[in-house]
């Protein structure tokens, strides 16, 4: 009886030159993901707030004008010997116009405080877009993989039916020869009746990822699909190292260390603002009046600002303490978890390579005994029940096979987000 062998192409190794590999895959995904548009514009507000922050270094210029009409001529009244007089002090309808800058000298650190506040919010909202970009990269490769694995499920299915086609033919010529019932005949048409269900439900689970795959890529559900079987190669190094470059690099601890040195900052320049504020004003004044001597008039003047009692400034301070000592208890809650993940993908890595290894063993051990039972069914000594458990046995041990490969490989992935290196 014909037999197919699926053995497990190398991970490393491209199927066709065209398939799309996991690292296309990802920067389609990046490219045209909806969800990190959202986080690039996220960053781009935060990028104009830290502009806003540091234009408050720069001057204000102020441009008015205006035009008043009295009812009356604005007069001053006075006494000339001994005789009541009045004269006119502005006309009854005059224009008004002004031009003022206002550069602060010395703000008690608030200006500082506030631009380094909004340098660590942009931080954070960078930050916030690696892990956008890590989450999808991760979707994409679980999607990745269970569309390979479907894939090579299909194909184990497939062969299923072609092994129980085959045996059909040796029951039917066996039958014939009236060595084996009528029964056998029967159970074989069953047997192979179910296989092609099996074949169905493989086949639409099959389509479902590859729909799922594409949305993720934000393409059309039903675009052709067909990927490399090759994925990143599982960290070489220890556990230990593994858990330390988490701990310095995952994108969520540098998102709250970043939210938390901004609290902090904006904390330092609320209570600044209570401190001495001087600032330089000056500018050109004109207002049309006949009867004053100069219309227009330069100025310049330096204003001290200082508000000795706000009611309201320390709680608010307090108000943003508490918030960055939340955020610090998330941080260490965040770390513990870090771990946990990098120590669950660690020991799956492990007994997922462990699982490959008994199943490319028992792979070969379950082709001959199928080769081997199905050579004594046809010389009358195994029965019809023993040939159909050895090809169940033998399609289990492909399947086997399959998900160990799939699962170390997506185990490697798991470590690689939980480390945060993609």
């Amino acid at each position: 009886m014909p037999r197919t062998n699926f053995l497990w192409l190398s991970l490393c190794l491209a199927t066709t030159t065209h398939a799309e590999n996991l690292n296309d895959a990802w920067t389609a995904a990046l490219n045209s993901n909806h969800q990190i548009k959202a986080a690039q514009a996220n960053t781009d507000v935060s990028q104009a707030q830290l502009q806003a922050a540091e234009g408050q270094n720069l001057p204000d210029l102020n441009v008015g004008t205006g035009y008043t009409q009295y009812n009356e001529t604005p007069s001053a009244k006075t006494s000339i010997e001994g005789k009541a007089a009045q004269f006119a002090m502005q006309q009854m309808g005059s224009v008004k116009a002004q031009a003022m800058a206002t550069l602060p000298i010395y703000t008690s650190g608030k200006i500082t405080h506030n631009i380094n506040a909004a340098q660590a919010t942009l931080d954070a909202t960078q930050a916030s877009e690696q892990v956008a970009a890590l989450n999808l990269k991760m979707q994409v490769a679980d999607s990745y993989i269970a569309v390979l694995r479907l894939e090579d499920a299909v194909q184990v299915a497939q062969s299923h039916i072609h092994s129980l086609e085959s045996h059909q033919k040796d029951v039917k010529n066996l039958f014939e020869q009236g060595v084996v019932a009528k029964n056998d005949v029967l159970a074989a048409d069953v047997e192979l009746l179910n296989a092609k269900q099996l074949l169905l439900q493989a086949a639409n689970v099959y389509d479902n990822a590859k729909a799922r795959y594409n949305q993720l890529l934000t393409r059309p559900l039903t675009a052709k699909v067909e990927l490399a079987k090759h994925v990143p190669e599982l960290p070489k190094t220890t556990l230990e190292n593994l858990n330390q470059s988490a701990l310095n690099q995952r994108p969520e601890l540098v998102v709250l260390n970043e939210q938390i040195e901004s609290l902090h900052e904006q904390t330092k320049a609320m209570k600044a603002g209570l401190m001495p504020q001087v600032a330089l004003n000056g500018g050109y004044q004109y207002q049309q009046n006949r009867y004053q001597a100069y219309e227009g008039l330069w100025q310049a003047n330096v204003g001290v600002d200082w508000k000795l009692y706000d009611g309201s400034t320390n709680h608010k301070g307090e108000a943003l303490e508490k918030q960055a000592l939340a955020l610090k208890e998330q941080h260490e809650e965040l770390s513990g978890q870090i771990l946990l993940q990098i120590r669950q993908a660690w020991l799956d890595s492990q007994e997922t390579q462990q699982r490959l290894q008994v199943a490319k063993q028992t792979i070969v051990q379950a082709d001959e005994n199928l080769k081997v039972t199905t050579d004594r069914y046809q010389q009358g000594l195994a029965t019809h029940t023993e040939v159909i458990q050895a090809e169940d046995l033998r399609t289990i041990t492909h399947n086997n096979l399959n998900n160990a490969n799939y699962d170390f490989a997506l185990a490697g992935l798991r470590i690689k987000r939980a480390v945060g290196n993609f």
